[in-house]
């Protein structure tokens, strides 16, 4: 499997989330190989008040703002770790989410990471599939476009895609950015 090019995320924010549907996070470690479905994502942008770049740029959101196909790593309520890819052109501070995943490979090690018996319980929300695929703060900065961690394409055809409104935020909640694969049973919440 080869990593989707930096052209790929090089683009508008929104189109980028949609079309991450479908295509497959691998994260090969000294563990093993873990990989599962992109299902749902969740778009930011730079003007957006959910945004971390919506003010200014900070050490923390520096890689938002840096080359695209970067990984942004953050740490969140004091607890949990996500995983976003960033996009749209150097210098924009804009990223994608990776909301949930359907696991494919690498079950055994995912669950043995999690403590969960249930493939439904190991990826369906960003904490969890961070802790599923072994993505740590070191990953922060990374380039998905080669390397250990990286998004391959998919070889199916394009999903049928529900848009609604983003989770787990207070501001910016009316904005329809939030996208998750019809009828998927491993998305976050319905």
């Amino acid at each position: 499997m080869q990593p989707l090019p930096e052209e790929f995320y090089n683009r508008e924010t929104t189109p980028v989330a949609r079309e991450l549907l479908g295509h497959l996070l691998v994260h090969h470690t000294a563990q093993g190989t873990t990989l599962g479905k992109i299902v749902e994502t969740e778009a930011y942008l730079q003007g957006d008040p959910a945004c971390h770049a919506a003010k200014k740029m900070t050490p923390r959101n520096r890689v938002m703002f840096g080359p695209p196909g970067r990984a942004y790593v953050y740490f969140t309520y004091g607890m949990h770790y996500c995983f976003n890819v960033v996009t749209n052109a150097e210098g924009v501070g804009e990223a994608v989410l990776i909301r949930a995943l359907e696991p494919l490979e690498g079950l055994e090690l995912m669950i043995k990471r999690r403590g969960r018996p249930k493939p439904e319980e190991l990826c369906s929300g960003p904490a969890r599939l961070v802790q599923a695929m072994g993505i740590t703060k070191e990953h922060n900065q990374c380039n998905l476009t080669q390397g250990s961690l990286f998004i391959a394409p998919s070889q199916e055809p394009p999903p049928d895609i529900v848009t609604t409104t983003r989770i787990g935020i207070k501001e910016g909640v009316d904005l329809p950015l939030r996208f998750y694969i019809q009828g998927n049973t491993f998305i976050s919440r319905k």
